[in-house]
């Protein structure tokens, strides 16, 4: 399949059990239909869960699950 911006051939690459189409070149993300839907889903998962007791640990900067699944 080729970019829609410049041609280039789309790489496929599985994030989460979800097809992504990108280009290499400009960097650029198709997804099929229902995929995003499929990100959203997965990402809702990743959420939940508290912590149990009263264990304080230093908060850190969390990434998004997009910095995540779009690190090619």
């Amino acid at each position: 399949m080729k970019c829609p911006v410049d041609g280039a051939t789309l790489v496929i690459s599985d994030r989460s059990g979800v097809e992504i189409d990108y280009c290499p070149e400009c960097r650029g993300v198709w997804l099929d239909r229902g995929e995003l839907d499929k990100i959203i889903d997965r990402s809702a998962g990743d959420t939940g869960g508290g912590r149990g007791g009263y264990e304080h640990k230093p908060r850190r900067k969390k990434e998004s699950f997009l910095g995540e699944l779009f690190d090619f």
